[in-house]
């Protein structure tokens, strides 16, 4: 089996009314996997600016590892405004740096000594990236656990790239919103969750899926089995972050030979914990994990 274990794809910065944030679910996840003593890596592009060297520094605050190429566009953003009620509006800039990963020597031999790695649909909205992405995949070992967290984002995504991304992956993690969309798009079978997600892990032969719920828990459908934990309720400071630490500490307690029930409930606890702190990548204390 390989050494690292890698989140590749988007890495921005989220322009907050209050000030900049390093974004990107590749990072977080990578972060949160290697909380649990493994080698996680962010794998993404940045562009040759100020904005690309403060996310290269922020990585290295959180002394996570990273392979970012420098490329010829800018380093990626996403403008956050508030409407006239308060509620958030994203404009998620697009043709910047990861937009344009670029499939290298380096990333082929860092595919080859995947232990796990997790991608998403944002990142393959453009052709270069997402040819990258698929080579990556290509290139790892047999036995490298595959994560597709489909995290749909404004018209990102189209029906040909995330049956290829089903295709591609061994565990899919998706929401109850996102099940909406793909129920609708790929005419899913049956009236309840368990049904639609079912369908999916029979078609595309997944080893499990993984539904999330918001405050109504969270489910993990696999091979002769099903656990569903309820959310936990706590002060939330924010939840950003918390979706990618809930998949990192679900693939971290996997790979060190947890049972799917045991990840589930480690996960569960630690994508509770994200939430009642600022920022996505907090420390995780020991007794959670």
């Amino acid at each position: 089996m390989g050494k690292f274990v890698i989140g590749i794809g988007e890495a921005l910065w989220d322009m907050l009314p209050e000030g900049k944030k390093l974004g990107g679910a590749p990072a977080n996840f990578a972060y949160h996997a290697s909380q649990f003593g493994l080698e996680g890596m962010a794998v993404s592009a940045i562009g040759q600016d100020a904005l690309g060297e403060e996310i290269v520094e922020s990585l290295e605050a959180h002394h996570l590892p990273y392979h970012l190429d420098r490329v010829e566009y800018p380093t990626g953003t996403v403008q956050v405004t508030l409407d006239q009620q308060g509620v958030p509006q994203y404009e998620i800039k697009t043709d910047v740096a990861w937009d344009n990963i670029p499939y290298t020597k380096e990333l082929a031999a860092l595919a080859a000594d995947c232990k796990a790695v997790c991608f998403g649909s944002l990142a393959q909205r453009n052709a270069v990236s997402r040819e990258s992405i698929g080579l990556f995949l290509q290139a790892v070992p047999k036995d490298c656990l595959k994560v597709f967290d489909i995290n749909l984002r404004q018209d990102f995504y189209s029906k040909e790239v995330l049956e290829a991304s089903f295709h591609c992956c061994d565990i899919l993690k998706i929401n109850d919103e996102e099940l909406v969309v793909i129920s609708r798009l790929f005419e899913l079978p049956g009236l309840s969750l368990e049904e639609k997600c079912r369908s999916l892990i029979k078609t595309y032969n997944l080893q499990m899926l993984i539904l999330t719920c918001g405050v109504n828990g969270s489910y993990v459908f696999y091979e002769g089995g099903l656990s569903f934990l309820d959310t936990p309720k706590v002060k939330v400071a924010d939840t950003v972050g918390a979706g990618d630490s809930f998949t990192g500490a679900f693939v971290g307690s996997l790979l060190n030979g947890k049972t799917v029930p045991e990840a589930h409930e480690t996960a569960v606890r630690v994508s509770a914990y994200v939430c009642t702190q600022s920022g996505a990548m907090p420390v995780v204390p020991d007794s959670l994990k």
